[in-house]
Order: structure tokens, then sequence, then C-alpha cells
């Protein structure tokens, strides 16, 4: 039987492919997010404090740095929470296919496996809203670089223009400092002509992607949750078949042997 068992094509394992092909994407949409995001973060940072000589408050209060730092720990959070997501994603799609039907047997499979899918769908559609909130939150800093990118090439193409940042318009420090570079500033020059800028705008650019597959990857999910779980509800069903099928069989049987019985004894 073990030989047998590893010359098994692994299509009557039952692997979930479909759940396989949602998982790689969401963990690379994920990864994506949360690493050239960390990064992003840390180098508008190191922009704020060389190039705005934006400081960090002595006390504890709510500024950009602080809420950087925030961040920060939410995308730690979202990068464990996701791992172990998709991980669950992937045994339930293992249940339902019945990768370990045999370990477990169909009945426990499709009475527990419709309650555990209709509540993976429940929660992966809570998710999708959430990423595509995300997806729209990380547009922000991508359009807020553009603008400074965008500034930059102008002044190479435009001369004598009197151009300037200023932070105040992107919420970033309170209305009463005044934090911005303009053309006639050292700092300016060299924060267009820097690699902080090029860098941290394409990271952000790369958060805001891996976003847009973490949505992608979730409405898979949706579809996949939606098939598994009417292949349970079938499933459900046609084992209620198979058991009225075989009681009446056995009651058809039961009746044959007796009538047998009775006509062996009438002839005896």
């Amino acid at each position: 039987s073990e030989e047998k068992a590893d010359t098994m094509p692994l299509h009557q394992y039952g692997i979930p492919y479909a759940s396989l092909i949602a998982t790689i994407l969401l963990y690379a949409g994920v990864a994506l997010f949360c690493g050239c995001g960390h990064e992003a973060l840390s180098g508008t940072v190191t922009i704020l404090q060389t190039y705005f000589d934006v400081v960090r408050s002595p006390v504890d209060a709510l500024d950009v740095f602080t809420m950087i730092d925030i961040f920060k720990y939410v995308i730690y959070g979202v990068a464990a929470a996701f791992f172990v997501y998709g991980i669950l994603l992937m045994v339930e799609g293992f249940f339902t296919t019945g990768a370990i039907r045999d370990l477990y047997g169909d009945f426990k499979i499709t009475t527990c496996g419709r309650c555990v899918s209709a509540w993976f769908i429940m929660l992966t559609y809570i998710f999708m809203l959430t990423w595509l909130g995300v997806t729209a939150f990380s547009s922000l800093p991508v359009f807020m670089y553009f603008n400074i990118w965008n500034t930059c090439q102008n002044t190479t193409l435009v001369e004598s223009s009197n151009l300037c940042f200023d932070l105040r318009q992107f919420g970033i420090v309170s209305i009463g400092e005044e934090k911005r570079l303009c053309t006639a500033s050292e700092n300016f020059i060299k924060l267009c002509e820097s690699n902080e800028l090029d860098l941290t705008f394409h990271l952000f650019v790369c958060a805001l992607a891996g976003a847009g597959a973490a949505v992608i990857a979730m409405v898979h999910y949706l579809m996949v949750l939606s098939a598994n779980w009417a292949y349970v509800k079938d499933a459900c069903r046609m084992q209620k078949y198979e058991d009225i099928k075989s009681k009446e069989e056995q009651e058809l049987h039961d009746i044959h042997s007796t009538r047998s019985k009775e006509r062996l004894n009438a002839y005896t």
C-alpha cells in the first residue's frame, strides 16, 4: 500500500491549486507592501530630517515621526497576521477538497467544513474591504512624492522658476511651522538630485502595488471559498441521499430475506 501511495498522482490527494495560487499571491502582495512600505517610511524620515530640518518632538506628542513609528508597528502586525491567515486558508482548502479525507472521514468534513467555509467567506470579505482602504491610503504618499518628483523635473525644464515644497500642504507639520524648500535653497537642489527621493518614491509605488495584489488575492479567495462552500453543501446533500438510499436498500434486503425464509418454511 505504501508503494501505491508513493506512485499515486498528486491530483488524487485533492491539492487545492486555486487556494495555493491565491495564497502565493497574498504572500507576495503582503510581503511587497510590508517590506517596501517599511523601507519607504524609513526613507521618509531621512528626507524630513536631512532636507527639511524637521526634528522629533522632545515630548510625547503625536508628530509625524510618532505616526511613522506607529505605521511601522502596524506593518509588523499585518505581516504576522496574514502569514497565519494564509496558512489557515490553505488548511481550509485541503479540508474542503478532501486531501485528508482518509484521516477524518467524509462526515466530519461535510458538516464542519460548511460552517468553516461560511465563516472564512465572511472574514475574507472584511479583509478585502480593509485592503481596499489600505490601497487607497497607500496612494496618498505616492501622490505626494509624485508631486515632489514632478516639481523637481519642472525646475530643470523651466529656467528661473520659483517653485517650493511646503510640508504644511500635506499636513506633515502644523500650520505654525514653516518647513518648505524653494528653488533658491541649497537643500532643494540636493533633494532633487538625491537617491533618497527616487528610491522612496519607487518604494511607495511598490507598496501600493503590493496592496493591490493583496486585494486581488482576497477576491480570488472569495471565489475559491464560495466554490468550496457550494461543494460542501452539495456533499452534505449527497451524503443524506446516500444514507436514505442505503437504508431503503437495507429494508428491501430485509424484506426479501424474510419472504425467502417464509417460503422455505412453507415448503418444508
